[in-house]
């Protein structure tokens, strides 16, 4: 069964793969179809805007298509950049974005941040599936390690004593908000694809 990723990144591609090739499902990027399908992402929380990229793929493909939406979340901002992580204070650059949240945070009490992660599965028939997950941390009090993208130099898992920065690509794995939701997600396409 060929599944379609809503998205060009080429890493999420892989952790895909990785996890539901086990199932027997190919997953392919919208490009590798010859689709281009942008998705403004106007919802207010990560499972509305996987939706609206998984709904706009499937529609264009005709196939199931996959999506996710993820974000940080810093308790002592509210819950502040969530949805808007990747556009936080209208800063063009990942460090811009770090730094300012940074700043953000002196004097902070609180530092306990979570990653969060929504994947959606639209299915052509109206089906949808979807699957959740979270990564628990602190904000440290500067950017650590040269890996990774994002907030990860400065979200550190305690477990681990590493930032996300610092971990190998099997360590974030195992632990990362997207690795245990395409777990769960990995779980619940085995229960549906077995029904249907």
């Amino acid at each position: 069964m060929k599944f379609v990723l809503a998205s060009q990144n080429k890493g999420k591609l892989a952790e895909m793969q990785s996890i539901l090739g086990e199932l027997g499902v190919e997953v392919v990027l919208q490009s590798d179809l010859g689709l281009h399908v942008e998705v403004e992402e106007t919802g207010t929380t990560f499972a509305e805007n996987s939706m609206l990229k998984a709904k706009a793929v499937m529609e264009a493909s005709g196939l199931p298509a996959i999506a996710d939406d993820s974000g940080l979340c810093v308790d002592w901002l509210n819950g502040a950049p969530g949805v808007y992580s990747a556009r936080y204070g209208g800063v063009e650059t990942d460090e811009e974005r770090y730094q300012l949240l940074l700043n953000n945070l002196r004097g902070a009490t609180n530092r306990a941040a979570h990653f969060h992660t929504d994947i959606v599965c639209c299915f052509p028939n109206g089906d949808v599936l979807q699957a959740a997950g979270d990564c628990f941390g602190t904000i440290a009090y500067a950017p650590r390690g040269e890996g990774g993208f994002g907030y990860d130099p400065i979200f550190f898992v305690p477990e681990l004593r590493k930032t996300f920065s610092q971990l190998t690509a099997e360590e974030k794995n195992a632990v990362s908000h997207r690795g245990n939701a395409l777990r769960d997600f990995a779980i619940k396409l085995k229960d549906y694809l077995k029904e249907n």
